[in-house]
């Protein structure tokens, strides 16, 4: 695996990496799957590895169980050509497990592991700041916010980030399973909701947040604030809706044959994240936001065409493919 290219500017993820439990037969419940694959998820990790195979600099932050899944995600990483200077590993703790029963339509359903998993109790002592200050996109889900000391890790890690300059990207990647309740699961997600630049929410997430069960225009922008450059909403196959401060619009997505939406939006992140990481006014310009979203909805789309996040994450060339045959079309 080539080691990431000429660009300097280094996206960190912040958060979990966990292994999936991937049943062998889709559209079966939990009890009834034969057997499972081991994939290697957690949406923070899958976004760094998402920006590697495209080409970025990346990075991951955070903790796992000083056992053989732990040293197994961490060499997946590197394997990855992804930075794991910022991994700790906690001896009493266990690397996070979840059950994902994939229903015929590839949808998912989870069943986790965690009581507590190591990446629940990184500390903010813990964290590699010198890695922190060196990114140029800082990139973190919600999962981290459920209980301490985690949280207050993220928060700090946030803080750090913002004040050397990054920019702050925020996909709560809603895990109602995990959370007391889904009234503190939307206090927790919308805690920080003023402190990120660019957010991307799927269109299940946008009717979870704004208690809405309108997909439009007037629903999303009521998720606005006033330090927002870039509010992103995915529409699965449908591709995705975009607002920034001067305009907005919409990018089509693309007809693939769908086997396991796991990670989709996690590559759709990375693809993002990758194109504007070393060019900030992209975000400011339409019609190239326009193209970055494109080849963003390009890369989701190929996901989903494989088990497992990280196996189906593409490189460039796929997505390159696909833009290329659709506009044949």
């Amino acid at each position: 695996m080539a080691v990431n290219g000429g660009s300097q500017n280094l996206i960190v993820s912040f958060g979990e990496m966990l292994i999936d439990f991937v049943p062998t037969v889709s559209g079966v419940s939990l009890a009834e799957a034969p057997g499972f694959l081991k994939a290697p998820g957690g949406a923070p990790a899958n976004v760094a590895i998402a920006v590697a195979r495209l080409g970025g600099k990346a990075a991951f932050l955070g903790k796992l169980g000083d056992d053989e899944f732990g040293h197994m995600l961490a060499g997946i990483l590197k394997e990855n050509a992804v930075r794991a200077d910022g991994i700790n590993f906690d001896k009493g703790a266990r690397t996070a497990l979840a059950f994902v029963t994939l229903r015929a339509d590839g949808e998912r359903e989870f069943m986790f592991y965690r009581n507590p998993s190591a990446d629940m109790l990184l500390t903010p002592d813990e964290l590699n700041l010198e890695l922190i200050r060196s990114a140029k996109v800082f990139h973190y889900g919600s999962i981290s916010l459920i209980v301490e000391p985690c949280r207050s890790a993220h928060l700090k890690a946030m803080e750090v980030a913002k004040a050397a300059g990054a920019l702050l990207s925020y996909d709560p990647n809603l895990r109602l399973p995990l959370w007391p309740s889904p009234e503190e699961a939307r206090t927790q997600i919308m805690s920080i909701w003023e402190k990120a630049d660019v957010i991307k929410v799927s269109d299940n997430e946008l009717e979870f947040l704004t208690g809405s069960d309108k997909i439009d225009d007037e629903s999303a922008l009521s998720l606005w604030h006033p330090n927002l450059k870039l509010l992103l909403v995915t529409l699965g196959e449908k591709g995705c809706r975009y607002y920034t401060k001067s305009f907005r619009g919409s990018v089509e997505g693309f007809q693939v044959k769908t086997v396991d939406t796991t990670g989709a939006g996690d590559s759709f992140v990375g693809a993002l994240l990758c194109k504007i990481v070393d060019d900030h006014s992209i975000i400011e310009d339409e019609s190239r936001l326009k193209e970055v979203l494109c080849f963003a909805c390009a890369c989701g789309a190929i996901t989903t065409t494989k088990k497992g996040a990280i196996p189906a994450l593409p490189v460039e060339a796929d997505a390159l493919a696909i833009l290329s045959a659709a506009k044949k079309a």
